[in-house]
C-alpha cells in the first residue's frame, strides 16, 4: 500500500502506530477489545459497530456488508491454533487483523488480504500494537485472484458464509498453497460450509474436517496427484 496510511517507513513501530491511530480515529469511533489467545491477553482495536459502516451504494453494487469490522469467534480459534514458524503465511479475509498479528508474533512472514482497504489499515494498526511490525497487505477480490505466489500456510476464519464462497476459497487455496503446505479454515458451521470439502476435492486438494463445539476446522493440503499451477 502506498497511501498516507502506509507512508511511515522512517518511523519506529510506535510512531507508525500513533500516526495510523490518529488517521483512523478521524474516520471511525474505535473501541478496544481484550481477548485471550492461549495464556496471553491481546487487545484488538476495531470500529465500534459494523452496522455504522454500511454504505447503501456498496450493498446495491454487490451486496457488500462490512463484516470485516467485527471480531469473530472463529478468528480467536484460528489465532490460538497457529504454530510457530518462519514460513510464509497468507490470510484470506484478514478483517481487523487478529490472526495476522498473532502470526507475526509466532514468526510467520505474513501477507494479509481483504476486500476492504479499511480492513487492511486496521490490520496494520493492530499488528503494530501487538507484534511491533506490519504485515504486507493486499486488496484482494476472491472472484479475481491476483498472483500472490505460494505460501507454506493459507488461513482464513469464517469465510464460507455465502453460497459462492466455498468454491472461491478452495480455488484461492489451490492457487496459493505451496507443495507440503497446509491451509487452515475455521468456520462456525455456516449453512454453506459443507460445500467446502467437495469444492476442495474438485481442485484436487486433500481436506479433513474436525468439529469442536460450534466450530469446524478444515485442514487442506495438496493431494499427491495434484499438478495444478498457482498461475
Amino acid at each position: 500500500m502506498t497511501d498516507a496510511y502506509s507512508s511511515t517507513v522512517d518511523m519506529s513501530p510506535a510512531q507508525q502506530y500513533q500516526t495510523l491511530r490518529r488517521q483512523l480515529g478521524r474516520r471511525f469511533h474505535i473501541v478496544a477489545v481484550s481477548v485471550a489467545i492461549g495464556d496471553t491477553d491481546v487487545v484488538i482495536e476495531r470500529p465500534r459497530s459494523a452496522e455504522e459502516l454500511i454504505r447503501p451504494e456498496d450493498f446495491e453494487h454487490d451486496e457488500r456488508l462490512p463484516y470485516w469490522a467485527e471480531l469473530w469467534p472463529s478468528a480467536l480459534v484460528l489465532a490460538s491454533s497457529l504454530p510457530h514458524s518462519s514460513g510464509r503465511l497468507l490470510e484470506l479475509g484478514c478483517g481487523v487483523g487478529l490472526v495476522s498479528a498473532v502470526a507475526l508474533i509466532k514468526g510467520w512472514n505474513v501477507v494479509a488480504t481483504d476486500y476492504y482497504e479499511d480492513a487492511l489499515k486496521f490490520t496494520q494498526l493492530n499488528a503494530l500494537a501487538i507484534a511491533r511490525k506490519k504485515p504486507e497487505t493486499r486488496l484482494v477480490d476472491w472472484r479475481d485472484m491476483p498472483d500472490l505466489g505460494r505460501f507454506d500456510a493459507v488461513v482464513a476464519a469464517d469465510v464460507l458464509y455465502e453460497k459462492p464462497y466455498p468454491a472461491l476459497i478452495a480455488s484461492a487455496i489451490a492457487r496459493t498453497l505451496a507443495p507440503g503446505g497446509t491451509a487452515i479454515i475455521v468456520d462456525p458451521n455456516r449453512v454453506h460450509a459443507p460445500a467446502f470439502t467437495p469444492a476442495c476435492e474438485a481442485e484436487r486438494l486433500a481436506v479433513s474436517a474436525k468439529k469442536a463445539g460450534s466450530m469446524t476446522t478444515y485442514r487442506v493440503s495438496r493431494s499427491r496427484s495434484s499438478r495444478r499451477s498457482p498461475a
